[in-house]
């Protein structure tokens, strides 16, 4: 399976040899849900926390006495039907909204995705995005100019999520001159996972053939294993 590569200029510069445990995986929605919304529960903070009636302050002594007022009975005012009370059942910190992901679960789901969004032609591999120094004007006309060459014009124009950029290794002068951009994310090919993938339309592969080898060695190499 090859695909054609693009340069910075948006014009065609090679192919890639794409390994089907990667790129040729059938599309697995359940499984990919399973991963993305336990990727997202992974991810919660979880700092919400209210206090209870036990928690609040006050309420020493009761409002007024048991009888004779008129008033319905209260025995405090930490009472959560009260202004100023405990909360009943709300959000404790304590809660832990962590879920274990199988390594090869993950796996599965990356290549599924990957799969999938090359099927749709969402994929666009490039030789390089290294930049010298950081400029994010450079940045802009490299997105315009391989949006043009691979045909994908929404690339260029798309407000939100447009793509996330899959670099070999890390490069501080790429990521900078991309930094300014609201609709791009630059991640390395070690660290992207189908939520990235998912958030964004388009997946822009640079280093095209040391990316692809580290996506195969993460995905195929957890497959194999026992």
């Amino acid at each position: 399976m090859d695909a054609k590569v693009y340069s910075k200029d948006g014009k065609e510069s090679g192919s890639v040899t794409l390994p089907e445990a990667v790129f040729g995986v059938a599309w697995n929605p359940d499984l990919v849900h399973e991963v993305v919304t336990g990727m997202q529960s992974n991810s919660r903070a979880g700092t919400a926390h209210t206090k209870d009636r036990s928690e609040v302050r006050g309420g020493g002594k009761k409002p007024w006495r048991q009888k004779g007022t008129g008033r319905a009975r209260h025995g405090s005012r930490r009472s959560p039907i009260w202004t100023g009370g405990g909360v009943t059942f709300g959000p404790r910190s304590e809660k832990d909204y962590s879920v274990k992901i199988n390594k090869k679960v993950k796996s599965k789901a990356l290549a599924s995705v990957l799969s999938k969004k090359l099927a749709d032609q969402e994929v666009i591999f490039v030789d390089s995005l290294k930049m010298e120094t950081p400029k994010t004007k450079d940045a802009k006309a490299v997105v315009s100019a391989i949006a043009k060459g691979a045909g994908q014009d929404s690339l260029a124009t798309k407000r939100k999520n447009a793509a996330v950029v899959v670099l070999a290794e890390r490069s501080l002068a790429t990521e900078k001159s991309f930094r300014n951009f609201g609709n791009i994310e630059v991640v390395q090919a070690k660290d992207v996972n189908p939520v990235d993938l998912l958030t964004y339309k388009y997946v822009v592969v640079a280093d095209a053939p040391s990316s692809v080898e580290v996506l195969e060695k993460r995905v195929a190499t957890t497959l194999k294993s026992n």
